[in-house]
Order: structure tokens, then C-alpha cells, then sequence
């Protein structure tokens, strides 16, 4: 709530830029509610300028500093902060990898369906 005020947005407006649901912004603050790495990777990717640690924790500058400041903020970071964030990313490169997983096995089955035909049509 806090950028959107400072990029002079309504909660509709950035709803609609991040591609989530009409209302969900507000839905999420009035349930204090997280919300997903999905839709911290559109906001990352709608909105560069922010700083993904402050994004994710809260703590720190809103908006990005250059490469070697944005490396000390989270070296500044609690402990207990800096887990945080790994475990996030750790989950992220997770999924990730699940799914291109998922993709794969899906290109190996059909591959060996198409062998499979061609077999069975064989005299």
C-alpha cells in the first residue's frame, strides 16, 4: 500500500498492472494476508524500480539503490531476515525446476507414444 500511495496509484489500478484480480490488493491487506512469489515476480516485473528485499520484508529503502548498495542491505539484514529471503528464493528455484520437470516428462511421454504408433503400424 505504502508504493502504491507513492506511485499515485489506486489499489485498482495496480491490481490491473500486476495482473491479479480486481480487489486483491485490499483483500490482502484487510486479511493481513501474504501474498504469493507469483505475484511478487509480476510486481518485480511491472515495478523494477522496488527494492525486492523491502518488497518481501518490509525493511530497508523502497526503491533500488545501485548494485553494490542493494548487496549491503541484505548483508545489514537480521539473520533471521536473510533466511527468510533465501528460503523464498530457495522455494522459487524450486518450483521451477518442478515444472520444467513436469515439461520434460510430458515431452518424453509423448515421444514415446509417437514411437509406439509407428511401431504398432509396422507390417
Amino acid at each position: 500500500m505504502q508504493f502504491i500511495k507513492y506511485a499515485g496509484l489506486s489499489a485498482r489500478q495496480f491490481d490491473l498492472s500486476i495482473g491479479a484480480s480486481n480487489g486483491y490488493t485490499l483483500r490482502m491487506k484487510k486479511n493481513n494476508a501474504s501474498i504469493g512469489s507469483d505475484v511478487i515476480e509480476n510486481i518485480l516485473r511491472v515495478y523494477p524500480q522496488l527494492n525486492v528485499v523491502w518488497l518481501i520484508t518490509g525493511e530497508g529503502d523502497m526503491l533500488k539503490k545501485p548494485v553494490e548498495a542493494e548487496t549491503l542491505d541484505f548483508d545489514n539484514l537480521p539473520k533471521s531476515r536473510q533466511k527468510e529471503i533465501e528460503d523464498i528464493i530457495e522455494q522459487k528455484i524450486k518450483e521451477r525446476q518442478e515444472e520444467e520437470l513436469k515439461h520434460l516428462l510430458k515431452e518424453v511421454s509423448e515421444e514415446i507414444e509417437k514411437t509406439q504408433k509407428r511401431l504398432n503400424n509396422e507390417p
